[in-house]
């Protein structure tokens, strides 16, 4: 059967409005285009992401906070065992058995930018970009460690951001990390469906529309990308994943990997504690036993809302902030697998489209289309409980996400030009510069990765905000 009789059989056969009047290339191009797809594929995995949304009732008796095996905090543990921690992440470092991979395939559209979003500038002094803030922290690890040779920084890109993402580091010179220790890879795309689940869309007469596949389809990418065949040939033992939008983000934290290998967790997560009991964030739970993401609407008022009398907590306060370990033999025995099995989740969306009767492309002003998409800890259900670990950081250090425009409620340019000016205004601070009260000061990335090196500026007064040292 050809590609076209596939297609037309699939109930698809509005793609080829124009076949009579396609060029012949045009027709190689659409073909080709096509045969990427197995369109009766596609539509079975629509209906099984929506069998999933059916089906997921929530069973309030199997969620449970992660057991102790499972679970500690940094803001409770002893600094003497955070050391010991850092000191294990620190030794890994050095002995070039850490990668680390960066989420960075979304764009900046809610942030009024068409760049990709680790070029933001949230307006810090220096005016750097997310990206620059991250390279310049990957740089000072680094040198703190001691490292034998660079630390591979895996950038996963998406087809709308690959090219402006590979530009802006070249033209800033990768931000004085090596060239070679950065490498940039797409995650892959999936055809876009209309709001029934029925029919594909174009984009124009030629191409389907095409929308990158969530945060779960990292695993793809580091299978199709040969990322794993590479850590395997370079002797890399630990990853540490995260997202862009972090403007706090500790690339390769030595805490969070020692504490990931010291256990000899497959799988490990950071979290930040609930702000209240109502927030809007995704929590790591025990579901059946096995590690779990639920999302705050799945859960009742009263599960919200319980407390952990043992220290008058909440009993589910394990915000997830999509910053992870994983181990590489994890991967070398778990990714086929994840690839080959993980579900779809369905976002509904408003989708431009190449209407083929008009000849035009058209703008909804209103919900007309589905993506699929993967999210990333379905996987955490394979990894055993006592495998799985989750280290609780201090909000005000690691996490303030640049998720929404100028002037929204939170998360935005504002929250995390703030959160970034606190930060370095209480290291200085702690090593005894005189900070005046609401004056606040950028400390470089380049000079501190977390509040080390400044001893210089005790003593050093500061009386205006707007500073920056580096």
């Amino acid at each position: 059967m050809s590609v076209k009789d596939e297609y037309e059989a699939a109930g698809q056969a509005h793609l080829f409005y124009h076949w009579e009047s396609l060029s012949e290339h045009e027709r190689e191009q659409l073909l080709s285009n096509l045969a990427r797809t197995d369109p009766l594929k596609l539509k079975e995995c629509y209906k099984e992401a929506v069998r999933l949304v059916e089906g997921n009732v929530l069973n309030m008796d199997e969620v449970q906070p992660l057991p102790k095996g499972s679970y500690e905090s940094v803001i409770d543990n002893s600094k003497d065992l955070n050391s010991r921690y850092e000191s294990l992440g620190m030794e890994a470092l050095r002995n070039g058995e850490v990668a680390v991979v960066l989420m960075a395939g979304g764009q900046g559209t809610r942030l009024g930018s068409s760049l990709p979003k680790g070029c933001y500038d949230v307006g810090l002094p220096s005016k750097k970009s997310l990206f620059q803030i991250q390279a310049e922290r990957l740089q000072k690890l680094q040198e703190l460690a001691g490292c034998l040779k660079p630390i591979p920084w895996y950038i996963m890109t998406s087809k709308l951001t690959r090219s402006a993402t590979e530009e802006f580091f070249k033209k800033n010179k990768y931000f004085g990390l090596s060239e070679k220790q950065v490498r940039f890879f797409n995650q892959g795309t999936v055809p876009a469906l209309d709001s029934s689940g029925e029919h594909l869309m174009l984009e124009s007469r030629t191409e389907l529309v095409e929308s990158p596949d969530g945060n779960g389809g990292l695993y793809r990418a580091l299978k199709n990308n040969k990322i794993l065949e590479e850590l395997l040939l370079n002797g890399i033992k630990h990853i540490h994943m995260y997202c862009v939008d972090n403007v706090l983000v500790k690339l390769a934290d030595p805490v969070f990997l020692g504490y990931a290998i010291h256990h000899g967790f497959d799988v490990a997560t950071k979290v930040v504690r609930k702000r209240d009991a109502h927030e809007s964030v995704g929590l790591i739970v025990s579901k059946k036993h096995k590690p779990s993401v639920i999302e705050y609407y799945e859960i009742s008022k009263e599960l919200a809302e319980a407390i952990d009398e043992s220290c008058g907590l909440l009993k589910l306060r394990a915000a997830n902030i999509v910053n992870h370990y994983y181990s590489v033999a994890l991967l070398k025995e778990k990714l086929d697998l994840w690839c080959e099995h993980m579900p779809y989740h369905i976002a509904k969306k408003k989708i431009n489209y190449y209407d083929a009767g008009t000849n035009k492309i058209m703008k909804p002003d209103k919900v007309n289309g589905t993506k699929l998409e993967q999210f990333i800890f379905d996987v955490f259900d394979t990894i055993p409980i006592d495998k799985f670990g989750c280290l609780e950081v201090e909000r005000s250090e690691e996490f303030s996400p640049l998720k929404n425009g100028p002037g929204s409620v939170n998360d935005n340019p504002e929250t995390a030009r703030l959160a970034y000016l606190r930060l370095g205004t209480k290291w200085l601070r702690n090593v005894g510069a005189h900070v005046d009260e609401g004056v606040l000061v950028e400390v470089s990335s380049s000079l501190s990765y977390n509040g080390e090196s400044l001893g210089s500026y005790k003593g050093k007064s500061f009386h205006k905000s707007g500073e920056y040292i580096a």
